[in-house]
């Protein structure tokens, strides 16, 4: 019998780390359809365009902070209510995480 060779096995592959805008889209999302609010009558609250919110809850944007106070606001979350909850679940993520792409 020969000896036994073992080869390095090999990392798994890691799911990329989420943006922090994706984390952003995500919670505004979903707080918009637990109020069951539309993304037209929440931009419009807010003083955007519905197709610009839709981008933002997709991740696609990068909203500053003017802007996610004013959809937070009407959705009736303060800022730091958000930046709670998104802070929240990227802790439950492991690994870093990028914030900017």
């Amino acid at each position: 019998m020969g000896d036994v060779v073992a080869f390095p096995s090999r990392p798994e592959p890691q799911r990329p780390e989420p943006l922090w805008r994706e984390a952003v889209g995500h919670e505004l999302r979903e707080e918009r359809r637990t109020a069951e609010r539309t993304l037209a009558d929440v931009a419009t609250g807010a003083g955007v365009s519905t197709q610009y919110l839709s981008e933002v809850e997709r991740g696609l944007k990068e909203p500053s902070s003017e802007v996610l106070g004013a959809v937070a606001g009407a959705l009736g979350l303060r800022l730091v209510d958000l930046t709670t909850r998104v802070s929240r679940r990227l802790t439950r993520i492991s690994g870093p995480v990028a914030l900017a792409a």
